[in-house]
């Protein structure tokens, strides 16, 4: 078991300044157990990291998957060593604005202008803003993870603070059920000003759905955005929308564009993103230039190299795999492997005995004893390796052995030495 002294003595020094100790739900300790998983990361390098401790893990959670590349990619990091030299934040609109959003909109579908924030809720709360700026309407139909602001976590279980009558706007409905969406439309007739929804997370479209949503759309007058902060430039290099063939009225980027620095972007159809003159988005930061010129030295690798080829190569390896080893050790009936090779989930569903949040929590407990930092999902980069999967199958082969030995001698707290994981809010 590796020894984790200084992420629980960091983590009690931490929770006396911030509030849990982090600054991200998902990097805290209710979403890797404490005394049973690293709380601290200290460095980065390639497909690896070492912690608080100096233990070393391959990492597949790459930064909540916006670690495309890989650690401290030296094209990456040169390019903003260059322009550091020049300065990061200036007092009027810099060149690399206009040049990564010319890219942009040759790459994305709906691209025919940019705006640019600095995480994924700015720039799905633009978008909003946006729609119901240009149809007047208030109400708004969403599908997926769509971040912190008050109009979209409202509709959520962690909706403390959020005044009701904001949360009398926001409805979700079910991906891959057309008829859940369809019935938004019917009681809310001429009220929904955008359907916003992760054009796909652990499921994949079935056939039509995702026309199915965009004809509704175009029938009610409605916008469609699809929040592809996740799967732009992961799945594909012009998006899902470009995967799918399935063009939205808006659609919002960020987890891929800059291997790790912060950045977003709000990019649609020249008539609706012509209202960011009207409406109020703007921020000293969004021009900074650091994450700027990382997006377009990533961008340009992403296309001058194979990434997303090797990326996907790797991620179909796992996932075909993985499931073998499910069927090897005959655990079918609670867990599960799902979603695109790029980000693919694990699945554990609650047994008899044991909830799902305690056998995860001793999942992250044994994979990260044998040298694996994961969560519940496997966020791939470039710097991964056939070597990397290999190790990561080999220490699934010898933990669900350990789970499944487990839940059949209901010995688990005799063998999770942590704390147990948290519940934030499930969305997929």
């Amino acid at each position: 078991m590796n020894n984790y002294t200084n992420s629980v003595e960091w983590l009690h020094r931490a929770e006396k300044t911030i509030p849990l100790g982090s600054q991200t739900f998902s990097k805290s300790r209710i979403a890797f157990p404490q005394n049973a998983a690293p709380l601290f990361i200290e460095r980065g390098l390639g497909s690896k990291v070492w912690d608080a401790d100096n233990n070393e893990y391959i990492d597949f959670v790459n930064g909540l998957l916006s670690v495309s590349l890989g650690y401290c990619d030296a094209d990456v990091n040169q390019a903003v060593i260059d322009q550091l030299g020049s300065g990061i934040t200036f007092s009027l609109p810099h060149r690399l604005e206009m040049e990564v959003a010319e890219e942009l909109t040759k790459l994305i579908p709906c691209a025919e202008m940019v705006r640019f924030g600095k995480n994924g809720s700015d720039a799905t709360s633009a978008a909003i803003r946006l729609a119901r700026a240009y149809t007047k309407r208030e109400h708004v139909a969403v599908c997926g993870y769509h971040g912190w602001q008050d109009w979209y976590i409202g509709s959520t279980t962690r909706n403390l603070g959020v005044p009701e009558c904001v949360r009398a706007l926001t409805h979700t409905f079910t991906y891959n059920d057309l008829s859940s969406l369809e019935k938004l439309f019917i009681n809310y007739p001429e009220q929904l000003a955008a359907v916003i929804m992760e054009p796909m997370n652990v499921a994949f479209p079935e056939a039509g759905f995702l026309e199915g949503v965009q004809a509704l759309c175009k029938k009610h007058g409605s916008v469609l955005i699809f929040d592809e902060t996740i799967t732009g430039f992961r799945f594909d290099l012009h998006g899902a929308q470009g995967l799918f063939n399935v063009t939205p009225d808006l659609a919002t980027f960020g987890k891929g564009m800059a291997n790790g620095f912060p950045i977003s972007a709000v990019v649609g159809k020249q008539k609706i993103m012509s209202l960011m003159e009207d409406i109020f988005f703007s921020g000293t930061f969004a021009g900074e230039t650091m994450s700027l010129v990382a997006t377009k030295t990533t961008l340009k690798k992403i296309q001058r190299e194979s990434v997303l080829k090797h990326i996907h190569t790797l991620g179909k390896k796992l996932i075909c795999e993985l499931n073998k080893l499910i069927e090897k050790h005959d655990v079918k009936d609670w867990l599960s492997n799902a979603g695109h090779p790029s980000w693919s989930f694990i699945i554990i569903k609650d047994t008899q005995k044991y909830s799902a949040l305690e056998l995860k929590s001793l999942f992250i407990q044994e994979m990260c004893a044998r040298g694996i930092l994961i969560g519940g999902s496997h966020n791939l980069s470039y710097a991964h390796t056939h070597d990397d999967i290999e190790k990561l199958l080999n220490a699934y082969d010898e933990v669900i052995f350990i789970l499944k030995n487990t839940i059949e001698t209901q010995n688990l707290y005799d063998v999770f030495k942590g704390k147990l994981l948290e519940p934030v809010f499930k969305v997929r």
